[in-house]
């Protein structure tokens, strides 16, 4: 007799709280996140209403800020798969979190805070991708089943998610009751209980690496067909989603004539499905092939803009906000265990070259909305974003699923 789905999800879940630190590694990573919902809605009200950049200012501020959280993201990347340990890096990236955004609660120099930017935040950007792999090692030393990794990743990326069901609201009310200053000075306290939390809560673990360190070369993996069609699909709906993100609130307000409530509402319904989606999603991928669910996200994601173009209402686009859900369920969770899987001796390199390139793929977005909402009105830049997720879903169904055959001949590996 099957048990029930229910049962199913609480036997699974209860597998993942019961690993060692995971507890700890939820916790980091909804902190993370926390401090993330914070800034990110309201990095534009800062940087064109309370520092006075100009729109143009403003775009080459966040690009800056974009590029040094690659650059620096990845050289930390490297180090943290040969010679340092992550406990050391995560704190190291806590650290610089906790001054960049006390730096940003006081600075109002546009140069000032663009070289806190590329520095400091540059640095901070690794702490994600660094935890992520920190989870990977732990994983390995405690022998967990490969097949239960989609699963794990899943629901711990289900904790970030859930960081921004409240985050946005609550950074909105701090904004209006203690001002920018305050505000980023909690992002600050928030990466000082991070910054605590790993120094006493965290061991150091083992690692896998590679016996050639030149091997991790972030180039060697991308001049890989099958990893740069699928770094090159994850690009385009990265920008795709972008554009939508800073096209939604106008397209509802002057094209739909909603009001900014409706706009709360359309940004508010996906992180609440995508929680208990997310687990569903990860216990499906125990027993599916992750190629195959990563590509009905980025389906998903494709006929969820297609759609969006043919509303004419504010309140259509509410159950259309239920595939938003699902392809960010997939696309968010399943995604990274999946690139992971193609450089399994690196870890921490995976991580952070798929989310450098999702975070190119984001600066790319916010130039061209710039760009063609100058031009073209706001009903017909969705068109334009749905033929980048259009693109990018094309480009992973046929060329993207070359795995299995990358697998072969694996360079051998010895613990540390």
């Amino acid at each position: 007799m099957k048990k029930p789905v229910f049962s199913i999800l609480k036997e699974n879940v209860l597998f993942v709280w019961r690993i060692p630190s995971f507890p700890v590694l939820f916790l980091l990573n909804f902190n993370f996140g926390l401090s993330t919902s914070f800034f990110v809605p309201f990095s534009s009200l800062f940087g064109i209403d309370e520092v006075g950049m100009s729109n143009t200012a403003f775009g080459f501020f966040m690009t800056l800020l974009a590029i040094g959280g690659v650059s620096i993201s990845s050289l930390i990347a490297k180090r943290s798969d040969t010679s340092m340990s992550r406990k050391r890096l995560l704190i190291l990236t806590s650290l610089t979190g906790v001054l960049g955004y006390t730096c940003f609660a006081f600075l109002r120099n546009y140069f000032a805070l663009a070289f806190t930017a590329f520095f400091l935040l540059g640095a901070t950007a690794a702490s994600v991708p660094q935890l992520w792999a920190y989870a990977r090692d732990i994983l390995r030393e405690n022998n967990i089943p490969s097949s239960k990794t989609p699963l794990i990743m899943n629901v711990f990326r289900m904790f970030f998610a859930l960081s921004w069901t409240v985050g946005p609201a609550l950074g909105a009310w701090l904004l209006l009751t203690i001002g920018f200053k305050g505000l980023f000075l909690m992002v600050a306290a928030s990466h000082l209980l991070a910054l605590l939390t790993i120094v006493f809560l965290l061991k150091d673990v083992a690692k896998q690496v590679l016996t050639d360190k030149d091997k991790i070369k972030v180039t060697r993996w991308i001049v890989k067909p099958h990893i740069f069609v699928n770094l090159a699909a994850a690009l385009l709906l990265s920008a795709a989603t972008s554009i939508h993100m800073l096209n939604m609130p106008q397209f509802v307000t002057k094209v739909l004539n909603g009001s900014e409530m409706d706009v709360g509402v359309i940004f508010s319904v996906p992180p609440v499905f995508e929680v208990p989606m997310m687990i569903a999603i990860g216990v499906w991928a125990t027993r599916t092939d992750n190629a195959l669910l990563v590509k009905i996200g980025y389906g998903l994601a494709f006929t969820y803009f297609l759609l969006l173009g043919f509303v004419t209402e504010p309140w259509q686009i509410y159950p259309l906000q239920l595939i938003s859900a699902a392809h960010v369920s997939i696309t968010a969770g399943l995604a990274i265990s999946y690139f992971q899987d193609f450089i399994p001796e690196a870890p921490g390199t995976a991580t952070t070259l798929y989310m450098n390139v999702t975070k190119i793929g984001s600066t790319v977005g916010y130039l061209l909305f710039g760009l063609f909402s100058e031009f073209i009105s706001y009903e017909n830049m969705i068109n334009i974003y749905s033929f980048f997720a259009g693109v990018g879903f094309l480009i992973f169904t046929f060329f993207g699923n070359e795995k299995i055959k990358s697998s072969k001949g694996k360079p051998k590996v010895q613990e540390l």
